[in-house]
């Protein structure tokens, strides 16, 4: 792992493959950290003659945190949003973006391949229509466009999510049964829950690094975000969007959306597949992936 002084913050990342070859940007999503995207599926896209490159956003993993700013208020948020205030939040996911282009400024790559899971889809989409001479392709997993006439997460799901977890360092049994819960719910149903292997990644973040208040900041970041489909409306490069059909965070409407709003992009509806991804769609997924980046 390494580290690099970026957009004012410290990033970071780590690099598979050739370094003289086309670069693939891997964002992350909500409140996770870079070693979502496993080893083996970064060596397979480097085994296709690509250097992948992963990074921890701020405010999760070994990158700089944000956790000086007072912990998130949800019902305070909701009220501004819905009074059409403007909220007072650390950061928004254009400086997450930015981060990003900083991340390609400091290992001197001028273009890259972007894929982005989930907040990381949304990440990337807002790179791919602000800085379209850094990006050669865009491929959005399990994302959304912030149309706010799109389905909701159900309520259950919301719960779960923002329900504050027990301190690991204190019961990590109870924090690990809260956290696997959460995984199961989202998983999809085409494809065994591998509670060891979700159990293990849970305990290697931990390791890491682990702050609690992380996810309510980058969901206010979320929040705040707005309806992109007009950039997204202006994309030239090519463009791939995966979506599980049993997707409960993001509906798969939401990747419908995504690949409606921009020209020319392809969509792949993954049957089985909810917001995760099962090392058995590494394949397909990763062949996406480069069928997309050889397009351009």
């Amino acid at each position: 792992m390494n580290f690099l002084k970026v957009n004012n913050i410290d990033l970071a990342y780590d690099s598979f493959g050739n370094e003289n070859n086309e670069a693939i940007i891997l964002i992350a999503g909500l409140g996770t950290q870079m070693i979502r995207w496993s080893d083996s599926f970064c060596r397979l896209l480097a085994a296709k003659g690509f250097r992948v490159i992963r990074f921890d956003n701020r405010d999760v993993g070994c990158s700089t945190h944000f956790s000086h700013y007072p912990t998130l208020d949800f019902n305070a948020l909701a009220t501004a949003l819905m009074s059409g205030q403007r909220p007072d939040i650390p950061y928004t996911l254009h400086d997450m973006s930015k981060d990003t282009i900083g991340l390609l400024d400091a290992l001197s790559i001028n273009r890259a391949h972007f894929v982005g899971r989930s907040m990381g889809g949304m990440i990337a989409q807002i790179i791919a229509s602000e800085y379209p001479e850094r990006v050669l392709s865009l491929t959005s997993i399990m994302s959304s466009t912030g149309n706010p006439d799109l389905p909701q997460t159900s309520p259950e799901v919301m719960a779960m999510m923002t329900k504050p977890a027990p301190n690991p360092f204190e019961d990590e049994a109870g924090f690990l049964a809260q956290k696997l819960s959460f995984s199961k719910l989202i998983a999809g149903t085409g494809y065994p829950f591998e509670e060891d292997s979700y159990r293990a990644l849970i305990l290697e973040e931990i390791q890491r690094d682990y702050d609690p208040g992380s996810v309510g900041r980058q969901i206010a970041a979320m929040a705040v975000a707005g309806d992109r489909r007009p950039r997204l409306a202006t994309i030239k490069v090519p463009v791939l969007v995966i979506h599980g059909v049993d997707d409960p965070l993001f509906h798969p409407a939401c990747g419908k959306d995504t690949a409606s709003a921009i020209p020319g992009a392809e969509l792949m509806l993954v049957d089985g597949m909810g917001h995760d991804l099962p090392h058995q769609l590494y394949k397909v997924i990763a062949d996406g992936i480069d069928r997309t980046a050889r397009r351009n």
